[in-house]
């Protein structure tokens, strides 16, 4: 009988912090699931495995060489930056990941932040509770000037399935759209679009919405250079990777005026350090990286992890990145 393959998830938390279930994975193989790993733990824990699955554990060269009967990687998440792919590449051990399963809830989380620095409801509400509107001497009043997107123009860097689909949504506002193109794939049929190179766009645009990968080529897109081409009135979303944005240059261009807001879902350091000075920046909301993880989108990657295992262990791996 050929023996069960050894499988082990590193950091299974945050996919499944308790409402879902890791019955279906279980009957693949012998399954070790651990809520995190530190650092320290990351060979101990994946040696001796034919297959680790991995949301946000870096597995690095160093880590990758010493795990001689490791055959197989799976990204827990769409982004596969904490894999290094040519290390495994070299030993022709795929890494397969799971595209497009968080597409409407990413696109959902952006828009509220659109909307929560258009029309500050958060800010209003929390302003009610502690009494203002108790205090008050009038029957409305501002914290914060609001702002009608009908009209304005919304910048979308990178085009890809979740651009595409911010896009919808702010056409739906009545937003005009310009695009930069996606690398990863022809953009598909979409009547209400421009496409623009970099600079122009965002130079011109009310709104700003990143959706690109993390690469060499896209680390700190978003730096001091660039803001300054973008109007003092205009907003700056990331619902995509930290790295991409130069958060020092961010802080200093909201502290100065020179952008009215940002509307954050990453950050650079995930748990930030106290002192990344985009917590205390004005006109900065920032949510703790919870674009992907709606109870929907969860299920889809818990289901669709389960197929990419199934397949490895099939011998025809799906959605691998480096082969």
């Amino acid at each position: 009988m050929k023996p069960k393959a050894r499988i082990v998830v590193l950091d299974g938390f945050t996919l499944n912090p308790g409402d879902l279930s890791w019955g279906a994975l279980a009957e693949l193989g012998e399954l070790t699931v651990h809520d995190r790993t530190p650092a320290s733990e990351i060979v101990a824990r994946a040696l001796h495995h034919d297959l680790v699955l991995t949301n946000k554990t870096p597995l690095t060269r160093a880590t990758l060489e010493q795990l001689p009967e490791l055959k197989g990687v799976c990204v827990l998440a769409t982004g596969f930056n904490i894999v290094d792919v040519a290390c495994a590449k070299e030993r022709q051990i795929p890494v397969c990941n799971v595209p497009s399963y968080a597409t409407e809830s990413v696109a959902q989380v952006t828009l509220a932040l659109l909307l929560e620095l258009a029309s500050r409801v958060g800010m209003h509400a929390a302003a009610v509770q502690q009494g203002d509107w108790v205090r008050s001497l009038d029957f409305s009043f501002q914290r914060a000037p609001l702002l009608e997107l009908s009209g304005k123009l919304c910048g979308i860097v990178g085009f890809g399935t979740i651009g595409r689909r911010f896009a919808e949504l702010a056409h739906a506002l009545g937003m005009r759209v310009w695009a930069t193109p996606s690398r990863s794939a022809a953009p598909p049929p979409y009547a209400h679009f421009e496409f623009k190179p970099l600079e122009e766009l965002l130079s011109a645009a009310d709104v700003v919405s990143l959706h690109c990968p993390l690469t060499r080529e896209t680390e700190q897109l978003i730096n001091g250079d660039r803001l300054a081409l973008m109007k003092p009135t205009a907003l700056l979303l990331n619902t995509s990777r930290g790295p991409l944005i130069d958060e020092g240059a961010l802080a200093l261009a909201l502290q100065h005026g020179a952008l009215c807001g940002a509307g954050l879902d990453v950050l650079s350091t995930e748990p930030p350090s106290t002192a990344n000075p985009l917590l205390s920046a004005p006109n900065c909301v920032i949510t703790p990286h919870i674009a992907w993880a709606s109870f929907e989108a969860r299920q889809r990657l818990m289901q669709a992890t389960g197929e990419n295992v199934r397949a490895f262990l099939a011998g025809a791996p799906r959605n691998a990145v480096n082969l």
